[in-house]
């Protein structure tokens, strides 16, 4: 990456408790077309969205062993150390995060070696369970027995067209992301999806040979051999995020954290999974949208 050429990376940390309470934090920086460096964290809850500006001193990432700190706060593969205080949210606390369940191989494959993609997408951790407490406006919330997800991006944009969603249910897990990838002068849709389940992992991805047979705001279909996905929104409540463009923080985009996702996988005739997330993570984008 050219030093002042457009790009962003930002780590995805989402929370649950165990009776439903969710928080994500989004930590990034972001380099403009123009070099000027920011950064930044964003808040979530199933209620509100925060986006809180981090003086670019204060903002510092390792990527092996993780270690991002944010300002008086800090996420590591050990758990996450809060301290932040500015009018309109005050968010202090420590958690610590269990074992990752971690991908055998990376989400992107060999697509992560190809020069010029927009973005590229990590996961860092399916699940792990959490302990801890933490205090959100004055309102106490207890993570422990609670499970957390994290996963990262990197690159200049966001794409113009995505669709994102993070399941979770007993003993499995799912990340499901759908992209428009320019490519030169083409475009394609590109597809991953990693599940967790009882303790199988399974992979669908473009470069697996998946084939999106349909997309939309609320419903996915994706086939891979034997293998046929469905991942249908019931409802969702979603709130606004900041989205990089040629590595600036300027597009609106709407993520929710108590979305109702069904997902239903085949192979060949045979249903291996029905499960339906009401604590879904779901984002979906399309052009125009605010």
């Amino acid at each position: 990456m050219m030093k002042n050429a457009p790009y962003f990376e930002g780590w995805y940390c989402k929370c649950r408790s165990c009776d439903g309470r969710s928080l994500a934090l989004i930590p990034a920086m972001h380099r403009s077309a123009s070099g000027k460096v920011t950064a930044s964290l964003q808040v979530l809850t199933e209620h509100r969205s925060w986006w809180v500006p981090i003086p670019v001193n204060g903002f510092h990432a390792l990527h092996d062993p993780l270690r991002v700190r944010f300002g008086a706060c800090q996420l590591t593969q050990e758990g996450l150390w809060l301290n932040l205080c500015r009018d309109d949210l005050s968010l202090q606390g420590t958690l610590r995060f269990g074992p990752f369940s971690s991908l055998h191989t990376p989400i992107m494959g060999p697509f992560r070696f190809v020069p010029g993609m927009e973005c590229s997408h990590s996961v860092l951790s399916m699940s792990h369970s959490l302990s801890g407490v933490l205090s959100l406006n004055g309102d106490l919330v207890d993570f422990t027995g609670g499970e957390g997800y994290l996963e990262s991006d990197q690159g200049t944009s966001f794409p113009q067209s995505y669709l994102w969603t993070q399941c979770s249910w007993d003993e499995g897990s799912l990340m499901l992301a759908l992209a428009s990838v320019p490519i030169l002068n083409h475009s394609f849709t590109g597809c991953i999806c990693a599940i967790l389940l009882h303790d199988k992992e399974l992979r669908l991805a473009t470069y697996k040979g998946a084939r999106v047979e349909c997309w939309s705001p609320r419903k996915v279909q994706v086939r891979q051999g034997k293998l046929r996905l469905s991942v249908e929104l019931l409802c969702c409540d979603s709130h606004p995020l900041r989205a990089p463009v040629s590595g600036e923080m300027c597009r609106i985009v709407r993520e929710s954290l108590r979305a109702s996702v069904r997902c239903r996988l085949w192979e060949n005739n045979t249903l291996m999974l029905d499960q339906t997330d009401t604590g879904a993570g779901f984002e979906c984008a399309m052009p125009g949208q605010s």
